[in-house]
């Protein structure tokens, strides 16, 4: 009786709990990529491989078509390439930063996205917009700022890799949206996923970087890296995001650079100040700030 009078609160519920799973394995990205003993983009490049096989039996069960249309597979192809360009920048920023670091860098995107939508396509810059970037451009300062001539030539090209990677991560989310008008979920993200891998192939060629892996616990971090963070968190996220409203999707959102950071100190015990955490929870804000204020018109459209 009380589960038939409560059915909302009980699919948000569980919606939440999705999108909370699913965001609590994405943060474990960063730690795996350090620990696969490959290359940056070699690394990527399989979290793809194996999470795209993955996807595409998925979607051969569920039934659905892979081609919808010479359009999307476009859209597609180029989304696929910044997909690959933003893992493989991101991938040496871990190296360069750390784990927590590079994922608070990739988060960024937010900020990408809201400038596209109101320099190309005249969206309105909403109070929460203006006030996230003073306050992520004042968290990034607090974290790297402040100590900036110390740090090595390495650690500030990585920096810099984290936020080119953003750039191309909006760049993905742009042209995955125009896919996704005319196609199904699930296929769309495994085409996606199968595009990323190939071009990734391509850059590491290209780069002369080995596929060889080590060993076998090489092969089971690889094998974990695109389970965790290619299928089973973005299944999760995928199936719970459209039942929440955005500001509860941006609050638990948050969780993956949170986590990532945690992680950072937790596993590789990342040396880090009262100012760099205050600087983090500042950027941390912003993210959140610039996630509601580009979904609720994004929504209402």
């Amino acid at each position: 009786m009380k589960e038939s009078k409560h059915p909302q609160s009980s699919n948000l519920t569980r919606a939440t709990l999705r999108v909370t799973g699913g965001a609590c394995l994405i943060s474990f990205s960063a730690v795996f990529v350090p620990l696969t003993g490959t290359d940056p983009t070699v690394s990527a490049f399989y979290r793809m491989l194996i999470g795209g096989v993955i996807l595409t039996i998925l979607t051969r069960l569920k039934g659905e078509r892979f081609f919808q249309g010479r359009r999307p597979l476009l859209m597609l192809a180029v989304g696929g390439f910044a997909l690959a360009l933003d893992l493989a920048l991101w991938h040496r920023c871990i190296l360069f930063v750390g784990p927590g670091l590079a994922t608070l860098l990739a988060n960024f995107q937010v900020f990408f996205v809201a400038a596209v939508g109101v320099l190309v396509f005249r969206e309105r810059l909403t109070w929460k917009i203006a006030v996230a970037i003073p306050l992520a451009v004042g968290g990034l300062y607090l974290i790297v700022g402040l100590r900036w001539g110390a740090f090595s030539g390495d650690y500030k090209l990585g920096v810099a890799l984290g936020l080119a990677a953003a750039f191309c991560y909006t760049v993905y989310i742009l042209f995955l949206r125009m896919a996704q008008q005319t196609g199904s979920t699930f296929s769309t993200i495994t085409l996606a996923t199968l595009f990323t891998g190939l071009f990734l192939g391509v850059f590491s060629a290209g780069h002369g970087e080995s596929f060889a892996v080590p060993g076998l616990r090489n092969w089971l971090v690889l094998g974990a890296y695109a389970v965790v963070s290619q299928v089973l968190g973005w299944l999760l996220i995928t199936s719970g995001i459209g039942r929440m409203e955005a500001s509860r999707v941006g609050l638990v959102l948050l969780l993956q650079p949170t986590l990532a950071f945690v992680w950072d100190m937790l596993f590789f015990s990342r040396p880090t100040t009262l100012v760099e955490v205050a600087g983090a929870l500042l950027a941390m804000c912003a993210i959140y700030l610039g996630t509601v204020g580009r979904a609720a018109p994004a929504r209402a459209r």
